[in-house]
């Protein structure tokens, strides 16, 4: 019998990843935890509630996209590597809408994000972690771990603004329901 993720402590209450340096183990616990997370905020979404902005703020669709992104083009820099072309064209197209039979494949794209990230992190030599790298094309100084925790902290960044943005378009879509008033002191 499979337990569900969500009757599981969360993935730093889980012990070490395996294969994975001492030091980058809060990076993966924060690239498995975004694993279970997003998809689960997001499963009950529909098309229009993927690309809502209430307010302005970004979409689901931006943020799923993005945080994804971020991972790809942090661990390049990690690499010592800068962005490719397609990269680029990636990132330019993080705010475009997703239509409903994309959203399976961008959560399976997802996903396969944060695998790929976790393999990249089984090789990563725990001796290099403090080797300097830049960021773009501004050169920016940064180092291998600095890369790596920048990659984890903005898509926790992401995922809080994900989380809300999900409530606020569900609550949206459906007027009866109210938020629960605050308790008075």
């Amino acid at each position: 019998m499979t337990i569900p993720s969500s009757a599981l402590p969360e993935w730093w209450q889980r012990g070490p990843a395996p294969g994975i340096a001492a030091l980058l183990q809060p990076v993966a616990h924060v690239l498995l935890q975004l694993r279970d997370d997003v998809p689960a905020a997001v499963a009950a979404l529909t098309e229009a509630q993927w690309n809502a902005r209430p307010a302005g703020v970004a979409s689901i669709a931006f943020h799923v996209r993005h945080i994804g992104g971020v991972f790809d083009r942090m661990f390049t820099y990690a690499r010592g590597d800068t962005l490719s072309d397609a990269q680029f064209a990636a990132l330019a197209l993080e705010n475009a809408p997703v239509a409903a039979h994309d959203i399976p494949v961008l959560l399976a794209w997802f996903s396969a994000q944060i695998d790929e990230r976790l393999h990249e992190l089984r090789r990563v030599d725990e001796s290099r972690l403090t080797d300097a790298r830049t960021l773009g094309r501004a050169k920016l100084p940064t180092t291998v771990i600095g890369c790596l925790v920048h990659a984890a902290e903005h898509g926790t960044r992401h995922y809080g603004q994900l989380s809300v943005t999900a409530r606020v378009v569900t609550v949206t879509a459906a007027p009866h329901e109210s938020p629960t008033p605050p308790v008075a002191p």
